[in-house]
């Protein structure tokens, strides 16, 4: 079996519900599993772990998906080779790694995912840490996780909810291509600038942009490009 993955840059796009813009590719990738797991860890808004589970729980039933809070465990470490399927949601980045660490779930999850006994989503901050690091994440660091070190289910990392410049803009802020670039000061890691609505599936050696728009690939001393979902993008993997 090899690794299955579904890396989306947000759950809610303008003029959509949560999940909706993406909800047939969601089914698909769990398509076979009855219930999958759900961590809450990241708490957008500060909504609580109860919360936001039932959020995903209720979206999901209507595509007849179960869902269980990875809160709701009792034994979490041996419990979680119990399920198929995993979804880490968006929220903070900072927080939802510091928790993965507090609960001893980094090596475990990163081994079934890899070893294709489980099927990854990941929205916004759950994209985030499913990547080599969380460097590229654009959260306020409001806790400090012990390592900036992800799962690695990924040989890259995501700028979720990438943005262009605006032309028309008088903000004289960075924008995200400068922040990235920054990053290449220090790093080699390939960064993928994922836009809303966009997302990447991963099967085994494969690789494929889905959703309305291109995606924007950083590679440290090259000129950045844009990529489409009609292009081999197979060379993210090697």
């Amino acid at each position: 079996m090899s690794r299955e993955l579904l890396l989306l840059s947000t759950t809610t796009i303008h003029g959509s519900t949560f999940l909706e813009y993406c909800i047939d590719v969601v089914t698909e990738h769990f398509a076979g599993i009855d219930e999958i797991l759900f961590v809450p860890y990241a708490r957008p808004s500060g909504i609580s772990h109860d919360e936001y589970t039932e959020l995903v729980r209720g979206k999901l039933a209507a595509v007849n998906i179960k869902v269980k809070g990875i809160h709701e465990l009792d034994d979490i470490e041996n419990q979680l080779n119990d399920y198929k399927g995993i979804y880490i949601g968006g929220g903070n980045t900072f927080l939802l790694l510091k928790q993965l660490y507090e609960n001893n779930l980094i090596a475990s999850i990163r081994k079934r995912v890899k070893g294709g006994k489980m099927r990854y989503m990941g929205s916004s901050a759950g994209t985030n840490v499913a990547c080599v690091t969380i460097n590229n994440t654009n959260d306020m660091p409001i806790v400090y996780p012990p390592s900036f070190e992800a799962l690695g289910l990924v040989p890259f990392n995501i700028n979720p909810h990438f943005l262009d410049p605006d032309p028309n803009s008088k903000h004289k802020g960075e924008t995200r291509e400068t922040r990235i670039n920054e990053f290449h000061t220090q790093s080699d890691i390939p960064v993928v600038g994922l836009r809303e609505g966009s997302w990447l599936k991963i099967s085994g050696n494969d690789i494929s942009l889905g959703g309305a728009l291109s995606a924007r690939m950083f590679r440290k001393g090259i000129n950045t490009v844009e990529m489409y979902g009609h292009e081999d993008l197979n060379f993210l993997l090697s």
